[in-house]
């Protein structure tokens, strides 16, 4: 007979996060773990989210949850007062007010094998793929920045920019593409967030198009400029990184909730629907 299973606490939650996205495979800069909260505290419903603003600690207040899980960290630097007149300290005072703990996992869930670039990947129809900075005999569980494999069959790189389109949630920005539309696509890269750092693994991979968040000018022109150079590729992919990362929310849910289960403990999982994506609308130029 199986045992009666029993609330969550918060330490049990990060016991569960932490088997999923061990802290010490964060990068050296980030900040991740318990921001908010006495571990003590017991847990009936969990809200997921990209970003820990306002916005979402008033969601998670209407869901009736004790907790939020982000994957963006509250505090990236030192701070020496939580002033409540602050955007930052604001938020903190709600949460606590609300009775809301804050944890997150932010680079230590990128790189992990359930993690932020695998659920991009996955969205965009690629079945089995490696770490970026993975020879090709690494299984695909493996972990490790980026991703990449190949889609089922090759097509051209309008129809994949329209399949990341609609994989993806609308947002102002919505996919910019650099390269031919007619240009043909099998091996596809990814990285969720920021990762204008990883064309070097890109070119070594072997990819046709590269998936990624927040490309800047120079780094996205001079990576062209050396795709041009040789066969043209990769070309490049740039979406919302709210939208690239948000896919993730409930893969998270369904590790911490399946994670707590197997220790005999339940908890409800909410995902959020609230969009924090900093653009809210775009017009044309030169019209």
């Amino acid at each position: 007979m199986d045992s009666p299973s029993r609330p969550a606490r918060i330490d049990d939650i990060v016991g569960v996060m932490e088997n999923a996205w061990p802290q010490d495979s964060a990068e050296e800069w980030d900040v991740v773990g318990l921001t908010v909260g006495d571990p003590r505290l017991e847990i009936t419903r969990v809200l997921f989210a990209v970003d820990p603003t306002m916005a979402v600690a008033r969601e998670a207040e209407r869901a009736g949850a004790q907790l939020i899980v982000t994957h963006h960290p509250l505090l990236m630097r030192g701070v020496h007062a939580v002033d409540a007149g602050d955007a930052k300290g604001a938020v903190i005072h709600r949460l606590i007010q609300g009775g809301i703990a804050l944890i997150n996992a932010h680079t230590n869930a990128d790189i992990a094998p359930d993690g932020v670039s695998q659920t991009l990947i996955e969205a965009l129809g690629v079945k089995e793929s490696r770490p970026l900075n993975a020879p090709e005999p690494r299984p695909c569980a493996s972990s490790g920045p980026g991703r990449v494999g190949d889609l089922a069959r090759e097509e051209s790189l309008n129809q994949f920019a329209q399949r990341v389109a609609a994989a993806l949630p609308a947002t102002a920005g919505g996919v910019r593409v650099a390269g031919p539309p007619d240009g043909r696509v099998r091996r596809v890269a990814v990285c969720g967030g920021a990762g204008d750092g990883y064309f070097d693994l890109v070119r070594a991979s072997g990819a046709d198009v590269y998936v990624t968040s927040d490309l800047r000018h120079h780094p996205a022109s001079e990576a062209r400029e050396t795709a041009l150079a040789g066969r043209g590729t990769p070309y490049l992919v740039d979406v919302s990184h709210w939208a690239g990362e948000s896919l993730w929310t409930a893969q998270a849910a369904r590790t911490v909730v399946d994670g707590l289960r197997a220790r005999g403990i339940t908890v409800e999982a909410t995902v959020s629907v609230t969009n924090t994506d900093p653009w809210t609308f775009q017009l044309p130029s030169g019209e």
